[in-house]
């Protein structure tokens, strides 16, 4: 087979890293790709991720028999409609279904038809009104960009003054562009994230073990909200135990709701869920794999991913299909110094082949380009260094091991992924 894999980031390395392991595939090709994905000698070709007419033109002319979105953006855009009209497989939800991601207001109605506990919440299309709500209900509040701000759209408000602050920023200064002309306002939920997510070929979801992902920028989960500054799998506060039930209660009744609608959900249905004292809630819901989650989760699956997909496709997954090591693993994002703020590019990045020498690691590229064989930084996430190990602590020892041989200016990386998994076991959380 022949594969065309969308999009640059350290996400999409995983999947050509992965796909690339299936005797199925003959040729990956990656639109638009990055340094890391060329060092593994697939095609880079400088099509836009969300250029869906580029794209189709691209996956006719290289005759690919596979499209493999990574990230949201295509996706939201209508890839898989329009790869359905050329009759080439590609593997994530409608236009339609990538609503789930697209508009939160558009899954909260979702989640309520289906009976998907989330935190209660209020929608507003103009700032006067939303800024009236907020002086009516008091703080905390999470103040959301309705559509898509590449994870960054959501505002914890402590105080009064920040929400207000926050509907500011969002729909008069546009800080996250059209993503922000509607607001949803939601109770603060108070307890710890975690995320589930699982493969869906319309009717059936087959649920991934856990992952957690750290979003703030910097240690003690301080800081802006980022893309995801490191990830690990599995989650102690999420057992395999645990994954069907949980899988009932809050994507299988997704899935049934949208196939009542008429959209059958087929990819990966993401959610992002908040462990409170009354129960698991759904804080929203994403419709590919999470980046940096991705890393960890396909470093530690031991199945044939083409041949999932394939099942998915037609409408044939089952559960003895996806197995995993039962192994940990735990990725490390290294960023530029001003990430999530501006940042330079074109840093040299050394120390990369020394770090793939410790055991069970591979760095992952989420910003880099290849100028003359050097490696040079080209994005505000850099890299993802992923290391499996027997446990948490191990993954933990070997990714930090690792990270620590690589040597970029003007880069920073947390201090303190995979701590809270390592304390629960422990039983101080």
């Amino acid at each position: 087979m022949r594969i065309l894999v969308i999009g640059s980031g350290g996400r999409e390395h995983a999947l050509v890293w992965k796909l690339s392991q299936s005797p199925l595939v003959s040729e990956i090709i990656v639109a638009p790709g990055n340094g890391g994905m060329e060092l593994e000698g697939v095609r880079n070709i400088p099509v836009k991720a969300d250029d869906i007419a580029g794209l189709s033109r691209l996956a006719r002319e290289e005759k690919v028999d596979l499209v493999v979105p990574g990230p949201e953006l295509p996706l939201t855009e209508g890839i898989v409609d329009a790869m359905e009209i050329l009759g080439i497989p590609c593997f994530g939800p409608d236009r339609y279904c990538a609503q789930m991601e697209g508009s939160k207001l558009f899954a909260k109605q979702i989640m309520e038809k289906s009976g998907v506990p989330t935190a209660a919440c209020a929608a507003y299309n103009d700032p006067d009104s939303a800024k009236a709500f907020v002086r009516a209900k008091g703080a905390p509040l999470v103040i959301k960009a309705d559509g898509l701000a590449a994870g960054k759209g959501v505002i914890v408000a402590q105080t009064v003054e920040e929400a207000l602050e926050a509907i500011d920023s969002i729909m008069c200064q546009k800080a996250f562009g059209d993503a922000g002309r509607q607001v949803l306002i939601e109770e603060f939920l108070v307890g710890e994230e975690v995320s589930l997510l699982a493969l869906c070929d319309g009717k059936h979801a087959v649920p991934l073990p856990s992952a957690q992902d750290h979003k703030a920028a910097y240690d003690g989960d301080t800081g802006p909200n980022t893309g995801g500054m490191g990830a690990y799998s599995p989650a102690p506060i999420l057992p395999d135990s645990e994954l069907e039930a949980m899988c009932d209660r809050v994507i299988r009744p997704i899935l049934e709701q949208l196939d009542k609608e008429g959209h059958p959900f087929t990819g990966v249905l993401y959610a992002g869920l908040m462990m409170t004292a009354k129960g698991p809630k759904v804080l929203e819901y994403n419709v590919r794999f999470g980046d940096p989650e991705c890393q960890p989760l396909l470093a530690r699956l031991d199945s044939d991913l083409v041949e999932i997909i394939l099942a998915c496709l037609k409408g044939e997954l089952s559960g003895d299909l996806v197995r995993f090591t039962p192994k940990s693993a735990l990725g490390i994002v290294i960023a530029a110094a001003g990430y999530p703020g501006s940042y330079g590019k074109g840093m040299p990045i050394e120390g990369l082949k020394e770090a793939e020498e410790v055991a069970d690691v591979k760095v992952f590229h989420s910003g880099t380009r290849l100028v003359n064989g050097q490696v040079q930084a080209n994005g505000g996430r850099v890299l993802c260094v992923t290391a499996l190990g027997n446990g948490l602590e191990e993954a933990r020892s070997r990714a930090y091991e690792a990270a620590a041989r690589i040597s970029m200016p003007d880069s920073r990386y947390r201090s303190d992924i995979g701590i809270k998994g390592i304390e629960r076991l422990a039983g101080k959380r």
